[in-house]
C-alpha cells in the first residue's frame, strides 16, 4: 500500500523505521495527548511495526501508515476500519521538528482522499484531547465537524481529560488544495 502527495509518501512501516518511530514517539510533547507514555523503547517500536506489517489495510482493525519525507520517517497515521467496511476512525502523530509545515494536513488529507474516493467509505471519525488545539484545528481545516465534547471522559497520565469528537461524511469531503 503506497499513497503519495506532492511532498510525502505514505507507506507500510519497514523494520528499519524502529529507531525513528521510537525517537519521535518518545518526545514528551508528542506523547502528551497520546495513549502511550514516553519514552518509547525501540523494542516497543519494533513490536508496533511488526504488528502493522502483518495487517491488511482493507481488513477491519487498525493499520498504521508510515509518513515519509525525502526518505525520512516523520510520522504515522492510524486508520481503524470498522467491521462494516464503510466507516473508519483515524489518528495521527508527527515528529516535533516536522510540525507546523503542513505535513500532517497533507498526509491526513491524502488518507481521507483514499478512504472516501478510492475505498468508498461513508464516514471517518476522529477524537482528540480537548487541549490538543493543533489537532482540533487540523481536523476542522480538513472539513471534519465537531460532533461532541465528552467531559472528563478519559483517564490519561494521571488526570481526567475532555475528548473532542469529530466526524466527516463522504458527501462533505472536499480534497484540500496541494501545498505550494
Amino acid at each position: 500500500m503506497l499513497l503519495s502527495t506532492a511532498r510525502l509518501t505514505l507507506r507500510r512501516f519497514r523494520e528499519d523505521d524502529a529507531a525513528a518511530l521510537a525517537a519521535y514517539r518518545s518526545d514528551p510533547g508528542v506523547a502528551r495527548y497520546q495513549s502511550w507514555d514516553a519514552p518509547v523503547p525501540v523494542a516497543q517500536a519494533r513490536a508496533l511495526i511488526a504488528s502493522s506489517r502483518a495487517r491488511d489495510p482493507r481488513a477491519p482493525g487498525w493499520f498504521q501508515y508510515a509518513i515519509e519525507r525525502e526518505g525520512v520517517l516523520i510520522g504515522d497515521i492510524g486508520v481503524n476500519l470498522h467491521a462494516n467496511l464503510m466507516q473508519a476512525e483515524i489518528g495521527f502523530t508527527l515528529a516535533p521538528g516536522c510540525q507546523g509545515h503542513g505535513y500532517a494536513t497533507e498526509a491526513v488529507g491524502r488518507v481521507l482522499e483514499h478512504l472516501f474516493e478510492e475505498e468508498g467509505l461513508h464516514r471517518v471519525s476522529a477524537e482528540c484531547d480537548a487541549r490538543n488545539l493543533r489537532s482540533a484545528r487540523l481536523m476542522e481545516r480538513l472539513g471534519f465537524r465537531r460532533e461532541g465534547l465528552r467531559r472528563a471522559h478519559t483517564w490519561s497520565k494521571g488526570e481526567w481529560t475532555d475528548d473532542l469528537l469529530y466526524g466527516l461524511l463522504a458527501d462533505e469531503w472536499r480534497r484540500p488544495p496541494s501545498p505550494a
